[in-house]
């Protein structure tokens, strides 16, 4: 498939509105007058600079049409905050709901923009309070956000990590529950899901869904479908930028992505697990 590509050389990823959602996810637009599918995620499930990431090659190899709901750095927040996007997916046949990160969602502790949920809005006084030092007017996205807090008291940050990590397993929760099994919760990343969560500072994966561990995609995995784990194989995720398209101005962000063989075999993977439940449905 060829795409056209923007004034800088990067793709054209179509942008497109589903019902009255103000948020413009990656087209092209999907057909919803049949059976489709939705998947739902962040920026690895948009496919930032990948001619054709995973929801597409997905849609090719079950013959039907995907819903991208992807958004670059997106939380759980955008969909649950969104009530045409949750409407569409309610509607689908299946549902892949990628573990997005934890730090980008509204918590006790500070709230996010409703639609570009990596950018910090406001601290709550429980964290103004917490840490009384930290100037929160000079910070604007998450991960600065718990950079700062992680730097200026590894202690005080624990309860940080806790109340991201309850949040997000409570809010998954929520999310798969309304999806009432014909959703796959999808675990996309360049290394497996730890049994503790990283901090910042320590080595950590570039696309690790932040704070998100084994326990806690279990305990959301009982709601789900399935679980599926797709990390790259030796050889699928080491490729650089092969075979992504972008300028290069955006060569280092491109080089933090999974590229276009890992979101080869993510699809493939999906493809196994959803296919039982769509003959079933298909039956039906």
């Amino acid at each position: 498939m060829t795409h056209a590509k923007d004034g800088r050389g990067g793709l054209n990823y179509d942008p497109c509105r589903y019902g009255k959602s103000r948020v413009a996810f990656r087209g092209p637009q999907a057909d919803l007058d049949g059976r489709y599918l939705a998947c739902i995620g962040s920026t690895a499930t948009y496919g930032r600079f990948i001619p054709d990431p995973y929801p597409t090659l997905l849609g090719q190899a079950l013959d039907l049409p995907v819903v991208n709901f992807g958004a670059v750095n997106a939380g759980l927040d955008l969909v649950l905050h969104d009530p045409s996007v949750l409407e569409i997916a309610l509607s689908a046949d299946a549902v892949v709901l990628q573990a997005m990160g934890a730090q980008n969602m509204s918590n006790r502790f500070y709230a996010v923009h409703p639609r570009r949920n990596d950018r910090f809005v406001k601290a709550s006084r429980i964290l103004t309070a917490l840490y009384p030092e930290v100037d929160f007017s000079q910070i604007a996205f998450t991960r600065h956000l718990l950079d700062v807090l992680y730097a200026t008291g590894r202690e005080r940050f624990d309860f940080v990590v806790e109340e991201l990590q309850t949040a997000w397993t409570a809010r998954m929760l929520r999310l798969l529950d309304q999806f009432e099994g014909r959703a796959v919760l999808f675990w996309f990343a360049d290394m497996a899901p730890p049994d503790k969560a990283m901090m910042p500072g320590e080595a950590r994966h570039l696309n690790e869904p932040v704070f998100v561990t084994r326990a806690m995609l279990a305990e959301a995995g009982t709601r789900a479908l399935s679980v599926v784990q797709s990390v790259p194989k030796a050889g699928a995720g080491d490729t650089g930028t092969e075979g992504m398209v972008h300028s290069s101005f955006d060569a280092l962000a491109a080089a933090e992505q999974i590229g276009p063989a890992g979101h080869a075999e993510a699809a493939s993977a999906l493809a196994r697990a959803l296919a039982p439940r769509l003959a079933e449905v298909g039956a039906g």
